[in-house]
Order: structure tokens, then sequence, then C-alpha cells
């Protein structure tokens, strides 16, 4: 029996979109599953107040389309979430593919038979579909993850996590809020509502460092000069590591003069974006004494932002150096502290011992709140498809595969699961890049494999076990490079809410784009080599 489709995308966000366009090329049957009432992914759910992009809005876009790049216009250098879903929206209807889209439709279980070489997909409303490939495009960060403490159901105000934001508004104006959590969430969060809440309670764990944003509006004629540009932007772009026009500076930090790299700090920490941590020296995210060095700068530049010496220390880390973890880009968070609205309590000195009917109770007092906020993050990478129960080959669990570290080939598939084809899977290129420049290099890989296939008249393909070997080998050594590999974050696999996740797994290709994209090549150029056809 002929499966229902020649492929199932799961996921409609930025890689979920861009996947179904590319395959419309390929005249195939193929339909969209997607959790959420419209697309957008990332950015049809995250909706809390200051949600919005740290890379630079027109190098995030699409490029695929001549005519789409000409005639977007963003309002901002980075811009907030509500213009990036209507984008996405609008990307969508000009394209018309939400006909090939199916909203509200949750995947519980993707099972691979061997004998038919198909994927049957149950969903939660209980219907079964069939397909001859099975494409994941359902992000990074989309599986939230509350902390563990006791009594989250007794609250008896509004609570939620910032990624599951009402789509309803949310009045916060006289309340008194509680946010749990200092990630890059909640210093966007923390920033836009201090001065419109009545009293604002930070319950921070770990802080981060962070540094300014410096967004801006668009003007007419800057955008013009932008659109007029497009070709060297997105060529920039494909030349950097992260796939941002930020490249590392290649000068070694101690070749230069004292007062020439301080001048040259100075101009990265009032410059926008993301150069700070991704243009600066490049030893400084590998070399120890030259980021101690930085690190400090950086710490005093906190200090000089938050009044009170002893909250500007508890905002300072000591558990890692700057840009050893995702560096939470912002737009006034420390002066944040300076009100006198807003308290930052530090849960290592008063840990949180439950959330109350009233509000949270730490050791030494309960916060009466009228709100409760969970900025708590999310079980990166994985944590989406442990939520799934992929069943491959001999009945193998995809998450049992994965459970100690994800074993991936080329971040693409993973041997025991013919057919399933990881877009912005773990260890793949894009999830260590400026998302959308990734997942082009990806989608418009794996849809050349398929028409290849295709061509070539095979309906199977599996890596093989050494060469997923190989793949980690590789991945694991790009690790060892950088000094991110001794910091607790979700680049290194780590989240202590989630049991089994509180220690280093390589979830992330730290090789950069171009190295990424000359390994693809090698193995397209060389008939796919890795991989078992069938």
């Amino acid at each position: 029996m002929e499966p229902a489709y020649d492929v199932i995308i799961i996921g409609a966000g930025v890689c979920g979109i861009y996947q179904l366009y590319r395959l419309r090329g390929l005249n195939l049957n193929v339909t969209v599953l997607e959790a959420g009432s419209g697309p957008g992914g990332t950015w049809y759910w995250n909706r809390y107040p200051g949600c919005r992009f740290d890379s630079e809005s027109w190098s995030y876009g699409y490029s695929f389309s001549p005519e789409l790049l000409e005639e977007w216009d963003w309002s901002e250098h980075f811009a907030g979430q509500p213009e990036t879903l209507r984008y996405l929206e609008h990307v969508v209807d000009k394209f018309d593919l939400a006909r090939d889209m199916q909203f509200n439709t949750k995947v519980e279980r993707c099972t691979w038979d061997e004998d038919s070489r198909t994927w049957t997909v149950e969903t939660a409303d209980g219907r079964s579909l069939t397909c001859r490939f099975l494409m994941t495009a359902i992000g990074l960060l989309s599986a939230p993850t509350m902390p563990l403490l006791e009594g989250t159901e007794d609250f008896q105000g509004p609570s939620f996590h910032t990624y599951y934001w009402p789509h309803e508004p949310v009045e916060l104006g006289g309340k008194r809020v509680g946010i749990i959590g200092t990630g890059a969430t909640g210093v966007q969060l923390i920033a836009e509502i201090a001065d419109k809440v009545a009293e604002l309670k930070v319950f921070q764990r770990r802080p981060n460092w962070c540094a300014p944003l410096h967004n801006s509006k668009i003007t007419p004629e800057e955008m013009a000069d932008i659109r007029s540009r497009y070709d060297e932007i997105f060529a920039r772009c494909a030349e950097t590591p992260g796939g941002f026009i930020h490249g590392p500076d290649r000068r070694k930090m101690a070749d230069v003069p004292e007062e020439e790299r301080y001048a040259f700090w100075e101009k990265l920490y009032a410059s926008p974006g993301f150069g700070i941590w991704l243009g600066n020296f490049r030893d400084v995210l590998m070399d120890s004494e030259a980021n101690a060095e930085f690190t400090e700068f950086v710490a005093n530049k906190i200090r000089e932002r938050v009044n009170d010496p002893v909250t500007a220390e508890k905002l300072i880390p000591t558990d890692h150096g700057f840009g050893t973890r995702r560096v939470p880009m912002e737009t006034r968070y420390y002066e944040a502290y300076n009100r006198d609205n807003v308290q930052l309590i530090d849960v290592n000195d008063t840990p949180i011992e439950r959330i109350t009917a009233k509000g949270v109770k730490t050791s030494d007092q309960e916060y009466e709140l009228d709100v409760i906020i969970y900025a708590t993050g999310f079980d990166a990478i994985t944590g989406a498809f442990d939520r799934i129960d992929f069943i491959g080959r001999d009945g193998r669990k995809l998450r049992d595969k994965w459970s100690d570290n994800p074993i991936t080939y080329l971040g693409v598939q993973a041997e025991g699961f013919p057919n399933l084809v990881t877009l912005a899977g773990p260890t793949g290129g894009s999830v260590s890049t400026n998302f959308p420049r990734g997942i082009e290099v990806g989608v418009d890989w794996a849809t050349e494999l398929v028409q290849w296939m295709l061509e070539h008249g095979y309906s199977r393909i599996e890596p093989t076990a050494e060469a997923e070997e190989e793949w980690s080998d590789h991945v694991a050594d790009m690790y060892s490079m950088l000094l991110m590999r001794n910091a607790k974050s979700w680049f290194t696999g780590y989240n202590s809410n989630v049991a089994g996740k509180d220690k280093t797994r390589f979830l992330i290709y730290n090789g950069g784009a171009p190295r990424y994209r000359r390994w693809l090549d090698e193995c397209a150029a060389e008939g796919y080599k890795g991989f078992v056809f069938g």
C-alpha cells in the first residue's frame, strides 16, 4: 500500500516553511504537521514582552526569493516578535504554503516499518498518517522546562512559562510580578516590564554575561541601502563561522597593544548586535587568559551601570567567562536594578523552598505576588525530539539512542532510523549559527538528497555506524577548541531541570558554517558517502 504522503514535515517554523517550499519544487505530495494554530514556530509561541531578534533582522530573513527581499521592509535593526511573526505569515501567504499545513496537530509517535519502508505518524487527535520520508523541523528551543519546585500548581494567580505566554493581553500594570530565571528570555522580559509593574521580584540562580543590543529604527533610506546590498550581506554571512555579519578578529589579543585593544573593546561594547561576542579577538573564546581579561572588562561595565555595589556583584557571573555561554543581548537590563520597585533575590543565598498559593517562599521569607513568570529555559535541541516517540528499525527508540549523547551523521540522520531527516538536528550546522542562514544550507542539501534518491530509484537511506562515529569524533574535537566546553549551558547539553541532563553532552557543531558546508558538499560529491541506500 502506497503511503499517504511522500514527505511529512513536523513543524511550521522558519525551517519547516522553507523545506515545504523547496519540496514543492520536486512536485512531491507533502504535508506539514504543526502543533500551533498558525505558522511561525519560535515566533508563534514566544509572545512575551521584549521578545526580539539579537541577529540583525535583514540578515535573518530568507534569501531564496529576490522578490521577497524586494518587497519586505524591516522596521528595526533587531525586529520584535510581532514583526517577525508577520514576516513569516507573509512568506506562507505569498507562496500559498498554508494549503499543505495542518495546524493544531501535535505529533505523538512516529514508527518506521521496514517491510513497507514507510513512517507512520500518530497525532494527538487520533489520526495515523504514512509517508516515505519524515523530516523534523521541530526547533532548537521548543521544549520549555519548568523549575523543579514544589507547589507550582498551588499559586492562585496567573502563572506561565514565557514560551506559553498567553495570546490574549496580560495586564501587568500595577501588579506584583515575580520572574524566575535570568537567561536570555528573562533578560529581555525584565528590562521590558521593570518600569510598568508595581513590584518586580527577580529570582536568580546563575547570572549571565550580557551586552547592549543597541537597537534602532530603520529609516526608508537605510532600508533602501540594505536592499541594494543583500548579495553582499548574505555573502558576508556565508563566510563567517556563525553565519552572522560579525566574524572574529584573527589577531591574537596579546599582540595588540593594551591601549589599542581596550579602545577596540569600547567600540565593540558601543556597537549593535553580536559583534562583542562573535567579532572579538578570536582567542577570547579559546584562551583562558585572554578570556579572563575581557571578562573583567565586561564586569567593570556592569559595575558602572548598576548603582548598588552588592547587586552589581550578584549580577556578575563567577562560574564562567564571557562568551563561553550564549550571550544575552539587552536594552537597559542592568539599569532595571536601579529602580526602587525591582529587587534581585539570589536563590543561592536564600533558596526557593516552594511555590505557594500567594507567591514564592524562599528560605528566609514568602514573597506575595500577583503574577509568576517562569523564564526557566528549554531542554535544548534534543528535548523536542524526546517529547515525540520516534521508533526506528528493530524497535529502537531515538530517545534511548541519544540519552547519553546525541549521535548523528552530519546532524541530518541517525543510524537505525531510515528515511528520518533531522533538519536542524543535534550536531548539525544550523544549530550553532544565525538560524535561517544555517537552515537554508541544510534544507537545500536535504532537498537535493531526496531528488538524487528519486532520480536513482532509491526508497531508503540510512547512515552507517562508522560514519556516525567519524562525525561524532569530529564534533567532539571542535568542542575541545573552545572554552565553552567547560561551561554549564545548553551549548553543552546541560539542564539541571531535566533528569539525566545535568552533564556535558555535545549538542552543537562548533566547526563553523564554512567548514560544515564543506562536509556536506564532499559527502554529496562522493555519492553521499557514509549513507547506505536501498
